[in-house]
């Protein structure tokens, strides 16, 4: 009888102490709620990441883009996506690290009764236009996607939405974001949580007007009128200078570094060298930024052959600067806002000089790479950079571009965005320059062409395989070979 009153003494003490014990077992650094600027930081930094690493598990676009090759291990080169799940990897971080963190830290933010109005609603916007960058990445990748229905947990199976409906409804958002931008006095935003551009919205509101332009000129081809009408609504308050370009800074020391030092440093890995593809078009044109991009092989500069298991030790290398742990990465630039401007001159959507701000485009990108002015203005006076320039200054048919300003646009632009890949990828496949072509049968890569789209994840086609079907067939089926809604050509 003893027994069992002690034990009944002991379970009411429990019962009374559960309260307690449940907050002591409580891991602080794994915290249930959080607020919405840390989810907006978090979101950020994986969104960046995941367009910067060269991790072969997810990030290759380097390697289908052609600016860089493999060494030990050739197969992404060769177009193998499957053995490493790459799409998966990659829609996984864009779905789950970066818009749902998004998407939490904006309800957050409404149901916040004590945030001042005029933040709250640049935060929203900021937001927005964050997602809406995020959802054009990932339409890009794939082409129809999870969309209106993505992202809710109370639908286990979302359907997929037309890639053209999307865009469609990512410039009505992109639009409602603009306009609610409050560059006032006393405005702000997320401030020091803010990783790109420190809270301030005058910035936001020029980066959301160069997005504009973006996507604009990225359907021009498709739907030439949307375009004209985005364009030229954007093209007054876009990018002024590199001043104003958007640029994530990286840190000397983890985790917030770059991730390019992580896979090529951290890891004591030689798995990349720069590709010849790449360094011998810059060797052609005596390109001054060869210094910045690439080292020397016994006096030259010397590329990788796209495709092969080459050996490091006999090949340039990448330059050191861009392998340190805070080498800064540009999420999207003033050199390339010119180029689209360029192009939508050239198409006849703003009023404007096609070839002046060609030009200002490749100067722009001489000058992030620290080429001294000489050697830009000689680089301009080559022969066949000249002829770029003059084929720019061409009138073409309304609406449309000559073939010789696709690739007077399309080669100085895959110059200029070594370290964007992803940018890269998707210019080549929008303008059909340089004409990028797959690796030798010697290799047998896996397409006798490019990949123009990530094919869907695996899970896809294990956990929703009704709606991945729907839409593996509404796009033409699930290839890599498949083309995105606005590759026409």
């Amino acid at each position: 009888m003893k027994k069992i009153f002690a034990f009944l003494i002991l379970a009411l003490a429990f019962v009374g102490c559960t309260d307690e014990w449940d907050e002591d077992l409580r891991d602080p650094k794994n915290p249930t709620e959080v607020p919405a600027p840390m989810l907006f930081a978090n979101a950020q930094r994986n969104l960046v990441d995941q367009m910067v690493t060269p991790n072969v598990n997810s990030g290759i676009f380097r390697l289908i883009s052609q600016h860089w090759a493999n060494t030990t291990y050739p197969e992404e080169s060769r177009y193998d996506l499957v053995s490493r799940n790459i799409p998966q990897n990659f829609w996984f971080t864009l779905y789950r690290d970066v818009l749902m963190d998004f998407r939490e830290a904006s309800t957050i933010i409404q149901e916040d009764q004590a945030l001042n109005a005029t933040i709250k609603a640049n935060q929203l916007a900021v937001i927005e236009v964050m997602e809406v960058y995020t959802w054009s990445v990932l339409v890009n990748t794939f082409g129809d996607i999870p969309y209106s229905e993505a992202l809710n947990p109370d639908i286990i199976y979302p359907t997929y939405d037309d890639d053209a409906a999307i865009y469609s409804d990512l410039f009505t958002r992109l639009d409602a974001a603009i306009a609610t931008l409050d560059e006032g006095t006393g405005s702000g935003s997320f401030g020091g949580s803010d990783l790109i551009y420190n809270g301030n919205v005058e910035r936001w509101f020029k980066f959301a007007n160069s997005l504009k332009l973006k996507m604009a000129m990225t359907v021009a081809d498709v739907n030439p009128d949307r375009a004209s009408e985005a364009a030229s609504e954007a093209a007054p308050n876009v990018f002024q200078s590199a001043a104003e370009q958007a640029v994530f800074n990286y840190t000397a020391t983890t985790p917030n570094v770059n991730p390019v030092w992580t896979n090529l440093v951290q890891s004591g890995r030689n798995d990349f060298v720069p590709a010849n593809t790449l360094v011998d078009l810059m060797n052609e044109l005596d390109d001054p930024r060869r210094a910045a991009y690439f080292t020397q092989h016994e006096g030259a500069y010397v590329g990788g052959i796209y495709g092969n298991n080459n050996t490091y030790a006999n090949f340039s290398h990448v330059n050191p600067d861009i392998t340190t742990p805070d080498f800064p990465a540009t999420v999207l630039g003033y050199d390339e806002v010119e180029f689209y401007l360029a192009e939508a001159a050239a198409r006849g959507f703003i009023d404007a000089a096609p070839a002046e701000h060609y030009t200002r485009a490749i100067t722009a990108s001489m000058q992030l790479w620290d080429v001294p002015e000489d050697e830009i203005t000689a680089y301009l006076a080559q022969p066949e950079v000249a002829s770029y320039i003059a084929a720019m200054s061409e009138a073409g048919a309304s609406n449309t571009l000559t073939e010789e300003q696709r690739q007077a646009l399309g080669v100085q632009k895959w110059l200029a965005l070594y370290e964007r890949p992803f940018q890269a990828w998707t210019e080549f496949r929008r303008l059909d320059y340089p004409q990028l072509q797959a690796p030798d049968e010697q290799y047998r890569p896996v397409y006798s062409t490019v990949p123009v789209r990530y094919p869907y994840p695996p899970t896809e086609r294990t956990l929703n395989p009704e709606n991945v079907n729907a839409a593996a067939s509404a796009i033409g089926g699930d290839e890599a070979t498949t083309r995105i809604f606005w590759d026409v050509r």
